[in-house]
């Protein structure tokens, strides 16, 4: 999870902006590598395992590399995935980018308010009746920091 402060494009005149990301500690073609490395190995395994007549070994190695691609695809999938929250004037935008898929939404800063569990493990935005979920990508401890900065963004204005 990556949490600043900055500009972010979306309002020249934004007061406050948090975005939260993913935790990928790999680049795609680290992820490449290491799929390659783990695959090398585990089929060198399966094929020796073959030669020597316990042949069993080499279909669940397959089974065993073919979770782990779908499991590196999903990651691959989701890796430019955030959340971004804009407080400025007198609007506070949500931006959910998930997949490829932008979704925004607005809410009016002086009716929003952020509602947060005691132990940080829920953080939403609220307004009107309708609340919006944030910060999935955030560590508890993170979501409870990040509550109090859009708190103290949302009463400055």
């Amino acid at each position: 999870m990556t949490a600043g402060v900055g500009d972010t494009g979306l309002a020249h005149a934004a007061e406050f902006a948090l975005v939260a990301r993913r935790n990928n500690s790999l680049t795609s073609s680290g992820r490449f590598l290491v799929f390659a490395f783990l695959f090398v190995v585990s089929v060198g395994i399966g094929l020796a395992f073959a030669i020597v007549g316990a042949w069993l070994i080499l279909p669940f190695a397959g089974l065993e590399m073919a979770l782990l691609y779908l499991a590196f695809r999903d990651i691959e999938r989701h890796a430019a995935d955030y959340e971004r929250v804009v407080i400025g004037g007198d609007r506070v935008t949500v931006e959910l980018f998930e997949l490829g898929r932008l979704r925004s939404h607005e809410f009016n800063r002086f009716w929003a308010r952020v509602v947060v569990s005691p132990d940080g493990s829920r953080l939403a935005l609220a307004s009107h009746g309708r609340e919006l979920e944030f910060g999935r990508h955030m560590s508890d401890e993170e979501r409870l920091a990040a509550a109090r900065s859009l708190a103290r963004g949302l009463r400055a204005g």
